[in-house]
């Protein structure tokens, strides 16, 4: 699998065009597509070579990576990629439940109108992925911008936030099962509707799809496990 190269807004606070959260973005991404696999010891020094930074970007990157549960650090031995723990799919799909179609909602009432012209073109993208052959790790790719498109649509930091954070987790178990799920490029289509839903501001419908799709990925990750 490849870096996903799908940015997301940075934290309040954090320049985006800052070194340590390029590295940041750079570091989150191969570890949310187990590039960098679970329990993988992370060297800062080998780990800024490879990505054409300097090691005080990567270890602050790190530091944030540990707040949002992709690594851990342990005195004296160093720091690690998290495991990826599938009896964390409960948890997490509960407050997607809950947050998500909220997000829907928000963003189909919310969004500017530069925002409504990209979630078109965004559901134009995702109707051919069935005709495309795109491989996985694009895919994948995909299903990540379309889901931070979406949080940014919002027009709420916070809520963005913490939805990427959310989704990140719930992505890294579906790595550990894709190759088990034959249906990549349908689930991946499925956004089309609901990216035109909120373009059209038809904040209900954009509810009830999300709602259907969160429970449709937890059902689908289960019956592979």
């Amino acid at each position: 699998m490849t870096d996903v190269q799908a940015p997301v807004r940075p934290a309040v606070g954090a320049p985006p065009t800052s070194l340590a959260y390029a590295a940041y973005e750079r570091i989150r991404d191969r570890l949310i597509m187990l590039d960098i696999r679970p329990g993988e010891p992370i060297n800062d020094g080998r780990l800024a070579d490879s990505l054409g930074f300097g090691r005080t970007p990567v270890r602050e990157a790190l530091k944030r990576l540990e707040t949002d549960h992709l690594v851990v650090s342990y005195p004296r031995r160093g720091t690690f990629a998290t495991p990826v723990d599938v009896t964390e799919l409960g948890a997490i799909s509960d407050l997607r439940q809950q947050l998500e179609p909220f997000a829907a909602h928000r963003a189909a009432t919310a969004a500017t109108e530069p925002m409504r012209a990209e979630l078109r073109a965004m559901a134009a993208r995702v109707r051919g992925v069935g005709a495309s052959g795109d491989d996985r790790p694009t895919l994948m790719r995909l299903d990540l911008s379309v889901h931070r498109m979406i949080y940014r649509a919002t027009g709420n930091k916070h809520l963005e936030d913490v939805l990427v954070r959310y989704d990140n987790l719930a992505t890294r178990i579906w790595c550990l099962v894709v190759d088990k799920l034959p249906e990549l490029a349908s689930h991946i289509a499925e956004h089309a509707q609901l990216l035109d839903a909120i373009a059209d501001g038809d904040a209900e419908r954009a509810e009830r799809l999300t709602r259907e799709h969160v429970d449709s990925f937890a059902t689908e990750i289960r019956r592979v496990l």
